[in-house]
């Protein structure tokens, strides 16, 4: 049987795309639906490793643990990872293949749809159902020619497309009638209904415009979701809007965190361990802030490190690094916050942006040159720091060497050893993402930064709270009706 494909397009960029289909996914399984999550092309610098060795957009594999299938590159086929303001590294199937700017990347689109449409049919194939995530707006008209994200997809597969907005920034009638209004005639009669998202208060006090909307776009509303407050879900690109932890906030002793909001900051995922926990104060610190006291700086990965490193030393970060660690401040370095806080970055190919060489911050003993091989992989292990169980994952291209690395951060199952402890034990350093997920890792890490008394915090159990969650109000607030049509559960459920 062929798969039920339904599409999942927004308004804008957050208007909760990644949340509905991570919801409909799982609500799916939960029906008894082998289903299949999919986005054509994704922008992120928030990546996950696959089970089949590549490389896809982090929300992908939140939303294939919704479906309960293992992350594949097929979720994903193409990810752009900006590494300027008009340039990206174009991964297909989960490698890297190019660096590319817009307008390179627009020729190429004929070939990333190729790969799309490679990945589409081996899920429909596979799976009962795929459900499909947009990328930004179907109606960004600059961007139609060649789309492959959107309604160009849509269009070629022949799917019905859900149109999800956000009313919580305001403006969402203006934003599903206008989006309805830039599409073409084929593309407007693929919109089965719409999704608001994000409603706070009185439903009845909204029903008079969801009554207008219908008759003056003929098309139903599905639903009206509600905001859900506290959700522990991994935000796909953007940085959090919100602390994570305030609303659990415990009283007594707290840790202070402070992490540099690099320009091209990646996988700051990482921290979501970090900001959901009760006795954590954990912030981004943007451009123009001063880095404020605290009691551990993270320095996170970085898609540009060099370019990201001179940024740190131009708002202040290497000055306030050498005062924090004086006052007996502790410091992580994340990925390319390790290779920063090594004593040369080299990229002599090019693989970030101009070939050169930057000095690091010269706190461990190591250098880095950036290799075109993309090292990617799954890891197991246990950190120095009181022998915990450590699991993530490692993206990187640089490979470093030097005396520091004789005091590793962690010991891997496959006896491969990773990062660095300083001698005085006050700077840590590793690649591997995900750190502070497993609860172990987490309780020992803030132990060593000065936390005396740990409470438990287990992450993958907030994301799967969280997921089942979105579920809920599907099933709570959404037309299940409409949907099962959409999905033909009927014929799926009794074939």
């Amino acid at each position: 049987m062929t798969a039920r494909v339904v599409m999942v397009q927004g308004c804008t960029s957050d208007a909760g795309k990644s949340a509905l289909v991570t919801a409909l996914c799982r609500w799916l399984h939960r029906r008894g639906v082998a289903v299949a999550p999919f986005k054509p092309q994704n922008m992120a610098l928030n990546s996950a490793v696959t089970d089949d060795g590549g490389e896809i957009g982090r929300a992908q594999a939140v939303q294939a643990q919704a479906a309960r299938v293992a992350p594949h590159t097929d979720f994903n086929p193409v990810l752009l990872k900006p590494n300027s303001d008009t340039g990206a590294q174009v991964i297909l199937h989960g490698r890297a293949v190019a660096n590319m700017d817009a307008r390179g990347y627009h020729d190429y689109k004929r070939v990333a749809m190729d790969a799309v449409l490679q990945s589409h049919r081996r899920l429909v194939d596979g799976f009962d159902a795929v459900v499909v995530e947009g990328a930004g707006s179907p109606a960004e008209i600059n961007l139609r020619a060649n789309d492959i994200a959107n309604m160009g997809y849509a269009e070629a597969v022949d799917c019905p497309v859900l149109l999800i907005a956000d009313i919580d920034r305001g403006g969402v009638f203006a934003h599903l009638v206008g989006t309805l209004a830039l599409l073409s005639d084929s593309e407007r009669a693929r919109v089965a209904g719409f999704v608001i998202n994000r409603f706070r208060g009185d439903i009845a006090l909204l029903q008079p415009g969801l009554d207008w909307l219908e008759r003056e776009t003929g098309k139903p509303v599905i639903g009206v979701l509600p905001y859900l407050h506290g959700l522990h879900l991994e935000a796909e690109d953007a940085l959090p809007r919100e602390r994570a932890g305030d609303a659990n906030a415990a009283t007594g002793e707290r840790l202070r965190v402070a992490v540099p909001a690099l320009p091209r900051i990646s996988n700051h995922n990482d921290f979501d361990a970090l900001r959901a926990h009760p006795q954590v104060d954990c912030w981004f610190v943007g451009p123009g802030e001063t880095p404020p006291p605290c009691d551990l700086i993270v320095l996170p990965g970085s898609k540009s490190t060099r370019a990201d490193l001179q940024w740190l030393r131009r708002n202040g970060w290497a000055t306030a690094i050498a005062r924090h660690l004086r006052y007996g401040g502790k410091v992580i370095g994340i990925c390319g916050g390790l290779q920063m806080l090594g004593q040369r970055i080299s990229d002599p190919l090019g693989i970030e942006g101009e070939p050169g060489s930057d000095e690091g911050l010269g706190w461990l003993e190591l250098d880095t040159v950036l290799e075109p091989e993309k090292q990617l992989r799954n890891v197991r292990g246990r950190l120095s720091v009181d022998d915990a169980a450590v699991s993530g994952y490692e993206i990187h291209c640089g490979v470093s060497t030097g005396a520091a690395l004789q005091r590793p951060c962690l010991r891997f199952e496959d006896g491969r050893v990773d990062g660095a402890i300083s001698a005085d034990g006050r700077i840590l350093g590793s690649y591997v993402h995900g750190l502070f997920d497993e609860p172990e890792a987490l309780a020992a890490l803030l132990r060593w930064a000065g936390l005396a008394q740990v409470q438990p915090l287990d992450l993958r159990g907030l994301r799967e709270a969280a997921i089942d969650r979105l579920a809920d109000a599907v099933q709570a607030h959404l037309d299940i009706a409409r949907l099962e049509t959409l999905f033909g559960l009927e014929a799926v459920c009794t074939a």
